[in-house]
């Protein structure tokens, strides 16, 4: 695989920048608005935007129904209402559990077979789940990070999913599922959130911003980013960058939201990422051996 020119170094760090501030943005959000409610007004303004420049799939749109009611309406439920009882860079941290999980199911459903690297490196991110749930500090927020699990679980099962599709571009995944998403969150937020009419006329600009960034930046932007990266490259190239999602968001929430996080909340984070770093950073001499990954 050809090396990563500077432009496309700059694409590869722009990814977490503009997703792990996504974070940040939603966290300050949803102290007015509703999660799941935000996460339909996202969703509805990715597919007002992306579904008139691709083709219909139709021979998929079955699967991206159910796609969409798992990788989408229930994933960002389960994540964005654990956020808001967590700080936006905690968040961000255990969000990168997607990883292992994604391992995992992929051992169990499509015949993967995960080497002795990333066996370790899931057991490595599990112990730091332990750790931080240990903390006294979130002894009040831990059904917040098991909804964040919980979204990183049901995250990892819609992409087994997608991998299932056939004869559809990442942009058409990305289109579709936005569409199918938007009602079904909206249905979401009338099940389980109250007083979404009262938070829609009192939302202030910062909120409608925040909507915007979520919609267009953080999905639209952002997934254009990653798949022109990985249609190009090795997963296993670009996925490292991943990793400095939530320093950003860390970064952010600290600059932006005043978020103060202590060295013990960070421990188990800190191990997270050691483990999902052990998971997606491959040795080079093994580098050109690897297929390249279906997009």
């Amino acid at each position: 695989m050809p090396k990563l020119t500077p432009l496309e170094i700059l694409m590869a760090v722009m990814v977490p920048l503009v997703w792990g501030m996504g974070f940040v943005f939603a966290k300050g959000a949803i102290h007015h608005f509703p999660p799941i409610l935000l996460m339909a007004f996202r969703f509805t303004l990715t597919a007002l935007v992306l579904v008139w420049f691709v083709p219909v799939p139709w021979g998929n749109l079955k699967k991206l129904f159910y796609i969409a009611i798992i990788a989408a309406a229930i994933q960002y439920s389960l994540t964005f209402t654990g956020l808001a009882g967590l700080e936006a860079g905690l968040a961000s941290l255990i969000v990168q559990l997607e990883v292992p999980f994604l391992v995992l199911l992929g051992a169990l459903f499509l015949q993967e077979r995960p080497g002795a690297q990333k066996w370790v490196g899931i057991l490595i991110s599990f112990i730091g789940v332990a750790l931080m749930t240990q903390q006294d500090a979130l002894s009040g927020s831990l059904w917040s990070v098991f909804l964040v699990i919980g979204g990183c679980f049901v995250w990892a099962c819609g992409q087994v999913m997608v991998r299932s599709l056939k004869d559809i571009g990442g942009l058409q995944v990305t289109a579709w599922v936005a569409v199918f998403a938007t009602p079904q969150l909206f249905v979401m937020s009338a099940i389980f959130e109250a007083g979404q009419m009262e938070a829609i006329a009192n939302a202030n600009r910062n909120v409608w911003l925040t909507v915007i960034y979520l919609g267009l930046v953080m999905t639209c932007f952002g997934y254009f980013l990653w798949n022109s990266l990985i249609r190009r490259h090795d997963v296993g190239v670009v996925a490292p960058f991943l990793l400095l999602l939530p320093v950003f968001s860390l970064i952010g929430g600290m600059l932006v939201l005043g978020e103060e996080p202590t060295a013990e909340k960070l421990l188990g984070g800190v191990v997270i990422l050691l483990g999902v770093a052990i998971i997606t950073i491959r040795p080079r001499r093994f580098r050109k051996a690897t297929p390249t990954p279906s997009s």
